[in-house]
């Protein structure tokens, strides 16, 4: 990994921490954003040419703590306490941060700051939109893609959705039990989408974005702590560690992405496997069936199966089935159509998928066509196939994506 690399990693990581501690400190939910975003750019262009600090987190929030109350000053802003405290300072002294805020134990805002992103006053659209922004660290436009919408609908969904924040008066704390439930949902499908993103991108060099993925898990296990009776919040914990169990396997020594079929299982992280297998065994021994609690299970059937032809592709199938009933979406009509060609035939598959044709959220997604053109390809509609995948590779953003649909497509030519 390069330098470069290496500091991206970190300043994501330390984002949502420092726009946390700002929250937790003056709110002003725009503000604070507003400000650890330039304390990021100011990173971004002195630490490459130097030595990182000793704190960087400290740093980083001496620098955002800075930059609003400049805003505060500049605004004449609400609250009077910090710009007092900050004029008695000398103009060129760090902002101290209060004790315990830095060090081994500092406290990590990062799971209140997901909570306050999920505000009951929000649409829930809002609330994901807004969350992988402020704490997944994703860019506009990862967002939008995450959402098969234009970066031109999603910067102002963002943009609302923080205004929505502060005119409902939103304090920085972790809500209380009965109002966390309520917004458990959006946490949720949040993390759901910040794992994707990161173990398959959508845009870039390379298949996986481990910040992400490793994000994703490390909040995931914070809210199972939180409410570890819960059965859908230790089935999402489950699928994320069933599915990240696979990524040293996806992707082959020229980075190329490997198909589960190909890959070779001896490399899966058995670790993550069991512990992935034993949670959604308990939570769907206990808890009401979800979707996270089916997604998990079908993830488990993949990686428990010792080999790619001994898959139980009938479970799959029917648990697929249950899924479509109960949380209906494009995506998961598609791995539907996936199951059911693996059991029913190919042609089976894709007739099941021309309900999709016409669905404005993935009529023209680059995985449609792709499995359309994998299920052509075992009928033996190879030209048909073929033009499907250049239509995937054509969509997709993602350059591994782009290369192996390019190479399926290849190996078709007659």
């Amino acid at each position: 990994m390069s330098t470069t690399e290496r500091l991206g990693d970190l300043l994501r990581e330390l984002a949502p921490q420092v726009l946390g501690l700002l929250l937790r400190r003056h709110g002003g939910f725009e503000e604070c954003e507003d400000a650890v975003q330039e304390a990021l750019l100011v990173a971004a262009t002195r630490w490459p040419a130097g030595d990182i600090p000793e704190n960087p987190r400290s740093w980083l929030v001496t620098v955002a703590s800075r930059r609003l109350v400049d805003q505060i000053r500049s605004e004449q802003a609400r609250r009077r306490r910090e710009v007092t405290a900050a004029v008695r300072e000398a103009p060129d002294a760090a902002v101290a941060p209060a004790p315990g805020e830095e060090g081994p134990g500092a406290r990590d805002d990062t799971l209140a700051l997901l909570f306050l992103c999920c505000h009951p006053g929000l649409t829930p659209a809002s609330q994901v939109a807004l969350t992988l922004r402020a704490v997944g660290g994703l860019t506009t436009v990862e967002v939008a893609r995450a959402f098969l919408v234009p970066e031109a609908t999603m910067a102002p969904r963002i943009s609302r959705a923080k205004q929505r924040i502060r005119t409902a008066g939103a304090s920085f704390e972790m809500p209380p039990p009965q109002e966390r439930a309520i917004r458990l949902d959006a946490v949720l499908h949040v993390l759901y989408l910040i794992f994707n993103e990161g173990y398959t991108a959508s845009s870039g060099p390379d298949l996986h974005r481990g910040d992400l993925t490793g994000e994703a898990i490390r909040l995931t296990r914070m809210v199972h702590r939180s409410l570890p009776d819960d059965g859908e919040v230790a089935a999402l914990l489950a699928l994320m560690l069933l599915t990240d169990a696979r990524r040293t396997a996806r992707t082959g020594p020229d980075g190329g992405l490997m198909p589960l079929a190909e890959q070779d299982r001896k490399r899966w992280d058995a670790a993550m496997i069991e512990e992935g297998a034993a949670l959604v065994t308990d939570a769907m021994s206990v808890s009401p069936l979800g979707p996270y609690q089916l997604q998990a299970a079908i993830a488990a059937l993949h990686v428990q199966a010792p080999r790619a032809e001994d898959t139980d592709w009938e479970q799959i199938r029917v648990l697929y089935g249950i899924l479509a009933r109960i949380a209906p979406n494009p995506m998961v009509t598609l791995n539907h159509a996936v199951a059911v060609a693996m059991t029913r035939g190919p042609q089976a598959g894709l007739e099941l998928l021309e309900s999709l044709d016409c669905d404005p959220r993935i009529a023209r997604h680059h995985r449609l066509y792709a499995v359309r053109a994998h299920l052509q390809e075992l009928v033996g509609e190879y030209a048909a196939a073929r033009e499907n995948y250049l239509l995937a590779a054509r969509c997709a953003t993602s350059l591994p994506e782009q290369r192996y649909l390019r190479d399926r497509a290849g190996k078709l030519e007659r």
